[in-house]
This record gives C-alpha cells, structure tokens and sequence, in this order.
C-alpha cells in the first residue's frame, strides 16, 4: 500500500493541469482495472445554482447523452455524493428511480461502476467515479481496493481543488482582517450595524465602514450575500 501511495498519490498533488492530473486518474483507475473514470466537482457557490466541473474519458456519444438527457440533475450516485462521502456501488437498485439511466450507461457500455465523494473545508465537493465494461465487482476487490479508493479520492480532489477552484471562486484567494471576520460573523447571526457596534463596542459606523469593505472584496451586492458566501465558504472559520 505504502509503495502505491509513492508511486502515484503523491505525484498528483505536483501537477498543474486539470487535464494532466485527470489524466493522471485515468491511468491509476486503469491499474486498478477500469477503462472508465470521471471526475466532477461542485463549487458551493452561487448557492442557487453551483457551478460543476467535469472531466471523463466515457464515450462521446454517451458524454452528450448525458448532458442532453440532464442526467446531471437526477443521477443518483451524484446525489449520494453530495450528500454521503462513503462509497457507492452501481446496481439496479441504486438507480430504480432513473432506470432510463441506468439502461442507457449500460447501453454505452458501463455496466459496472463504483463511486466515492470528497469535500473539503470550503464546501466544495468532488465525485470520482471508476467504471468497465466487463465483469462484476465482487465482494473480496471491493474490500482490496477500498483503501486505494478512499486514499485517490481524496489526493483527486485535494489536486482537482487546488487547480480548478481559483478560477471558479477567485473569493477565495481575499485575505480578510481578524475585525472584518468578526463583524461579518455578527451580520451572518442576524445582527444590525448597531448592534454589532455595541458588542464589539466600537461605532456604528465603524462596523458600517468593514462591512462595506468586505462586500467589496467578495464582490458581493450587498451584506447578506457577502454574509452568505463568505460562511459557505468556510472564510469565518
């Protein structure tokens, strides 16, 4: 176990391209017996509708199958993944509700799968997903490999985070004060400017003067949204 972290885990936290380290993915679930791998991962912000970033090497036709169908919306071992970071496993009975799903990936050859979700302290949330062709997973593999897959799911979303979210939430590289946190950590419990002031004991229009600044560097329209952000976040830790 110890050689395989060296050998390929270690490697994908160096790469500095989300294609070269999907890449990367790829040729590791290969190793472990599956033509199929994809990777998405979901900005936790705009709340109303996240942003998704997705990376496979599934057929075309079934790529845009996918997209066309909305499969996105329904498909449940996302929906798992959101909600669950322990380990599905496809089978007919995870997709009951979609089963034109389920007919149709195994219609692009994707019979059987396996999938296991990672989030981090920013609320982002990463899904991968191995799949094949051939031949079930048994018992006894998904036991040898759920270390592997527990430990690649993790270095895939510390690697895929590291390079995709900037872009996606460039909030995330603001640099706020000690003061500016604290009076936006009052603003999220629902608290006025005046009553912040009277906590912190400083001036109304002191607290006024770091909200403003704060709306400012999250690119926010006004104090709740920035409130919001910043606690989805994880920036009031």
């Amino acid at each position: 176990m110890k050689a395989w972290l060296d050998d390929h885990l270690n490697a994908l936290l160096s790469i500095d391209s989300e294609q070269e380290l999907f890449n990367q993915l790829a040729a590791i679930a290969k190793d472990m017996g599956f033509e199929y791998c994809a990777y998405g991962i979901q900005m936790p912000v705009p709340v109303s509708r996240p942003a998704v970033v997705m990376f496979n090497n599934y057929a075309k036709e079934w790529q845009e199958c996918y997209q066309k169908r909305g499969y996105l919306e329904v498909d449940p071992t996302v929906r798992h993944g959101l909600r669950n970071t322990l380990p599905i496993v496809w089978s007919p009975q995870v997709f009951e509700s979609v089963p034109e799903l389920w007919e149709e990936a195994r219609g692009h050859g994707l019979h059987f799968g396996w999938a296991q979700s990672s989030r981090d302290a920013s609320g982002t949330v990463g899904l991968l997903t191995l799949a094949r062709s051939e031949e079930q997973l048994t018992e006894s593999e998904l036991y040898a490999n759920k270390a592997k897959m527990a430990w690649l799911t993790q270095f895939a979303h510390a690697g895929m985070a590291r390079l995709v979210t900037p872009r996606y939430i460039p909030e995330m590289l603001v640099t706020m004060t000690s003061r500016e946190k604290e009076v936006l950590r009052w603003t999220a419990e629902g608290k006025t400017a005046y009553e912040i002031g009277q906590i912190l004991a400083v001036s109304e229009r002191t607290v006024n003067f770091h909200i403003n600044n704060v709306v400012s560097k999250l690119g926010a329209s006004n104090k709740t949204q920035a409130a919001v952000k910043a606690a989805t976040l994880g920036m009031l830790l």
